[in-house]
């Protein structure tokens, strides 16, 4: 391991310790997302499901779950969505956090590739026998019997003295089909005969199972509500599994129950990804410790948390990076334990617009996936500054207050409670199955492409919980208005932002240390390119951009994902003095764009100056989008001149290969990816007594940051 790991893990282990002295216990999970990035096929590009990617997915939980063998593989039922008509499959590793097995049967074959996994019709009869004969013996009274649908072999057990009937007749659900051919009801997954204590085993023949591509025997598990208990049924279908001699065997049904004991993760597919649901952990050591493991096996099976376009710009996955807080139980969350968390967090999100955007994917804003509060209409900020007032007078808010009080306004303008930077559907919400867990999910991130700089925002959003824990009284919320979008969408605004976090942190004692603070500020994503004329220096970086919604937004609330115009962008462009005697001139340059004079704004800093704007324009005509008349108007052209200067710095940045043509394929890795944004940074050098008259723009295309070039 190298210095600079070293010391990032130290202050990883630094910042455990900061929390566990103020006896605060904040568990974090996280939600990294992966992708072929050499593909084009639709399943990595915008379809949730596809032909190879449930096969990559037990790839990468084989490499996953090598390092952590005793974990049981589990086949769970995943998510439905409308216009699906079955659950998706769900890849699950079920573990006990102390170490100890907790599956000692036949390997899963679609996770061991090695194992033969075909059985005789004898063995699977005979374990069969053998899970009711175990179950009779620990008191409870098992019956066997067979239908004509597969699965076809069943058992139904009971933990209690009550009367126990196998007749599919007189109780047609002992004969469901099996649950990963049928769809999940809306109001989600449901054993009905689990919740009036009777257990359903359903056995595969080794052909036909939820998997078409298995050859394994395979057993339909009933929903458990007891950790215990669900591990007792493990054991006991292992030691018949071993007893008959089954070369495998693969383990499906409902999810598992699990407590603050066990560690369940898991891999899902999502639009253009795969999904890995890390069990949350303690602490950020063993969050860390984790990532790393979940980033290597993503990598070995050939997936990457990050694309590389045919241009050269770098984007995440696709799926982001959603992080998760809470505790080792609903009751222990510490958004429950203290009732003026959440309102205090909705509060200070609000105030500091970097924890929305700085690490945001490529869409942001209210048509996003996790809009702010405050980018509805302004009645709604106005609504939501009465409902935080009204919320500190309660003493002792409870968990039904505080989910009553704030979901209406933690959602997107459809009302969706999922898409929202703070996510608190899991929180205290009496209307989903699971949504008790006192959980809040932060969907504001882009996918990191390390799990460093992942666990690096994990212990801000710690840091910043642990504040707001022992800080009860927080100011009124800002309405920032047009500011939000406009200042706010320039990266030096925003890290400047995030410093005042770093050391508002850093006074009360939560400061994250060096190593985490150069993870967070790592701005590659940002980055253009950057030149010189004379004393000045020229910085061009990717700014944000709110792309629109097309058509109303409860119209697309169906689909995996929303249709927007993403055809405008907008850069940032600063200049900066090479030296102190430098700064004194700075005035006297002249920033025109596309022939258009551009308004720099001048900045003070701690150690000089920046004078800095924005550029709005148009970069591509869609097929379908806003403005059917507007053209693109690439390649901006920057021009920086001062006639006391013998030259003047033309600056062309273009979108595509600068002699035009198509790529030679996607970049092969990021130094090409580097190489062909290089190529699209183009400088050249003029006379500046011979260059054309610069035009003002029109008042219309100016805001207070920002020139719009689509006016133009």
């Amino acid at each position: 391991m190298t210095k600079t790991l070293l010391a990032f893990d130290q202050a990883i282990r630094s910042h455990d310790d900061l929390l566990r002295r103020r006896h605060l216990d904040i568990w974090v999970g996280a939600e990294p997302t992966f992708t072929d990035r050499r593909s084009e096929a639709p399943e990595w590009l915008y379809n949730a499901l596809g032909p190879t990617k449930e096969t990559r997915a037990c790839q990468m939980l084989a490499e996953y779950g090598v390092q952590n063998p005793g974990g049981a593989v589990l086949r769970t039922l995943g998510r439905q969505y409308p216009k699906e008509d079955r659950p998706r499959w769900s890849l699950g590793l079920y573990q006990r956090r102390d170490g100890c097995p907790v599956w000692r049967g036949p390997a899963e074959p679609l996770v061991n590739a090695s194992v033969e996994a075909m059985a005789t019709l004898s063995q699977v009869d005979e374990f069969w026998s053998q899970v009711a004969q175990r179950l009779n013996a620990l008191g409870w009274p098992a019956l066997q019997f067979a239908i004509e649908t597969p699965p076809s072999l069943r058992i139904v057990f009971r933990r209690d003295n009550l009367p126990l009937s196998a007749n599919p007749e007189r109780e047609p659900r002992l004969a469901r089909s099996s649950l990963h051919r049928q769809p999940i009801s809306p109001q989600g997954a449901r054993d009905e005969l689990a919740e009036q204590g009777a257990y359903l085993l359903a056995i595969d023949w080794p052909c036909g199972q939820a998997s078409e591509e298995a050859s394994a025997t395979c057993i339909e598990l009933p929903a458990c509500d007891e950790v215990a208990f669900f591990l007792t049924l493990l054991a006991v279908i292992g030691e018949a599994a071993r007893a008959a001699d089954l070369p495998a065997l693969i383990l499906t049904g409902f999810p598992p129950p699990v407590d603050a004991s066990i560690a369940w993760t898991t891999l899902t597919p999502d639009p253009a990804v795969i999904e890995a649901n890390l069990a949350p952990t303690p602490d950020l050591s063993t969050f860390l410790h984790q990532n790393r493991r979940c980033f290597a096996a993503a990598t070995t099976v050939g997936l990457a948390p990050y694309r590389l376009h045919y241009n050269g710009q770098i984007t995440d996955s696709g799926g982001g990076g959603q992080i998760t807080l809470g505790g080792p139980s609903p009751e222990h969350s510490p958004f429950l334990s203290y009732p003026h968390l959440l309102p205090a967090l909705v509060g200070y999100f609000n105030r500091h617009p970097s924890l929305s955007y700085y690490f945001a994917g490529d869409s942001v804003g209210n048509s996003s996936q996790a809009p702010r509060p405050d980018e509805r209409a302004s009645d709604i900020f106005e609504e939501l500054t009465l409902t935080l007032a009204l919320l500190k007078r309660q003493s002792n808010p409870t968990p039904q207050l505080l989910w009553q009080s704030l979901s209406p306004f933690l959602a997107d303008p459809a009302g969706n409670t999922h898409r929202t930077e703070l996510n608190i559907e899991k929180l205290w919400n009496p209307n989903r199955p699971g949504g008790q867990q006192g959980l809040v999910e932060f969907r504001a991130f882009r996918m990191p492409a390390t799990p460093e700089r992942l666990a690096s925002l994990a212990a801000l959003l710690r840091a910043i919980v642990a504040m707001l824990i022992q800080t009860p009284n927080s100011p009124e919320p800002t309405y920032w208005g047009q500011e939000l979008h406009d200042r706010f969408a320039l990266p030096y605004y925003l890290r400047g932002d995030l410093w005042e976090i770093l050391d508002e942190l850093a006074s009360v004692g939560l400061g994250l240390g060096q190593p985490l603070i150069d993870q967070l500020l790592e701005e590659s994503y940002f980055w253009l390119g950057t030149t010189s004329c004379g004393p000045c220096r020229l910085t061009v970086r990717r700014a944000l951009e709110f792309w629109p919604l097309l058509g109303d937004a409860s119209s697309q609330e169906h689909g995996h994902s929303r249709l927007v115009d993403a055809s405008t962008a907008r850069v940032e462009i600063r200049l900066q003095p090479c030296s102190a005697a430098a700064a004194q001139s700075l005035a006297n340059w002249q920033m025109s764009v596309n022939g258009y004079r551009l308004p720099l704004r001048r900045e003070e800093e701690l150690d000089g100056e920046s004078w800095l704007y924005g550029v709005r324009y148009r970069r591509f005509k869609p097929w379908n989008g806003l403005h059917p008349t507007l053209e693109p108007q690439g390649p901006l052209q920057l021009m920086l001149s001062n006639l006391d200067q013998p030259h003047a710095l033309q600056l062309t940045l273009y979108e595509w290969q600068p002699q035009g043509g198509s790529y030679d394929g996607l970049p092969r890795d990021m130094e090409d990816a580097a190489a062909r944004r290089g190529q699209r940074f183009v400088v050249d050098y003029r006379d500046p007594t011979r260059l054309p008259p610069t035009l003002e723009p029109p008042p219309e295309a100016l805001t207070p940051y920002c020139l719009d070039l689509r006016w133009l």
